[in-house]
């Protein structure tokens, strides 16, 4: 279960978005128009870090966009830090693309391997927690019965998929999605929102890292 607080954020998350999307390589969208698709949480299981995935739209094309949100900075991310804000609630925070932050790759990996769901999302409203509708629903089809030790080292990007080599696996993460249905690997993690109802994939297995992590 995850807790979204209803507060002001300064910038807001679209705004971060607007100024870090056009600068990454694999983006090649309108960056004057992004639109927020729709969002997934995963849980965080010490309830520390902010785990959220944005589908943004940028014209014809859609995109990827995980994120974590953290209290202090993360070592050795510096590179793929997106920005901070203020939050009226928790205060600085400090946003990253999660595919270099090691809580979101080890809760992506539960549920693309063995199935994990999404995070129900409650807010507190007058001392009462209510559930928010989903935005985007997730489907994996993995059956795994655990994820294996992970160690994720630094990802890197190439044809907008993000590899990420975490030991004993490589996780595959689509930037630019495909939303034609096409499904690539097995096992898979899937995503529909409103308006999209052919699954979209998100991400898969690839080939184990090498020795050197690269």
């Amino acid at each position: 279960m995850a807790i979204v607080y209803k507060a002001e954020l300064r910038p807001s998350k679209m705004e971060l978005l607007v100024r870090w999307l056009p600068q990454q390589a694999w983006f090649s969208g309108d960056g004057t128009a992004l639109v927020r698709l729709g969002a997934f949480r995963f849980d965080d299981p010490d309830g520390e870090v902010g785990l959220e995935t944005i589908l943004v739209g940028a014209g014809s094309k859609v995109y990827q966009v995980p994120l974590t949100y953290r209290g202090a900075p993360l070592d050795g991310a510096e590179a793929f830090l997106i920005g901070t804000m203020e939050h009226s609630v928790l205060g600085h925070r400090w946003v990253y693309d999660a595919t270099a932050d090691p809580v979101y790759v080890g809760e992506l990996a539960a549920a693309l391997l063995t199935g994990k769901p999404q995070a129900v999302e409650n807010r507190e409203v007058d001392g009462v927690l209510e559930t928010l509708p989903m935005t985007a629903h997730l489907h994996s089809t993995g059956t795994a019965a655990s994820v294996p030790a992970l160690s994720p080292a630094k990802p890197t990007t190439a044809d907008a998929v993000t590899t990420v080599p975490a030991g004993p696996l490589a996780l595959r993460i689509a930037r630019e999605l495909d939303l034609s249905g096409v499904l690539l690997g097995d096992p898979v993690l899937t995503v529909t929102w409103a308006g999209q109802e052919a699954p979209v994939q998100l991400a898969s297995l690839g080939p184990a890292a090498g020795p050197s992590g690269s």
